[in-house]
């Protein structure tokens, strides 16, 4: 099961429930993969919201290989989604949302000092 804390997200492709997680020798074979440099430069490559068909098999492969998967970029290039282009987009925005944080569950605040 994903644990969304620890970066895991799930999708389904070609029917069958995956989990996905971008550790860190995943992000640093996108670093690679996609030519940047460091993490600052991935997250704001992200962050401009124009990804390619190329990113998103790069980076659904690099979260199955993450999470222990031994595929291929043409394999993951051959699997397919329920609903089309809108489901790969959305298993990368989650992964993405998952691995660089999205606010959502941000930290509680710290306890307060009530000895008094």
């Amino acid at each position: 099961m994903a644990n969304r804390k620890r970066g895991d997200v799930e999708a389904t492709l070609d029917g069958e429930t995956y989990r996905l997680c971008l550790t860190l020798g995943a992000l640093a074979e996108l670093e690679s993969g996609l030519g940047v440099d460091d993490l600052v430069a991935l997250a704001e490559r992200f962050e401009a919201r124009r990804l390619s068909a190329r990113d998103l098999i790069r980076v659904i492969g690099c979260g199955l290989r993450g999470a222990g998967y031994e595929m291929s970029d043409d394999e993951v290039a051959r699997m397919t989604v329920a609903a089309g282009l809108g489901d790969y987009v959305k298993i990368v925005a989650n992964l993405l949302a998952a691995t660089f944080g999205d606010g959502g569950d941000a930290n509680p605040p710290p306890p307060r000092d009530t000895s008094g």
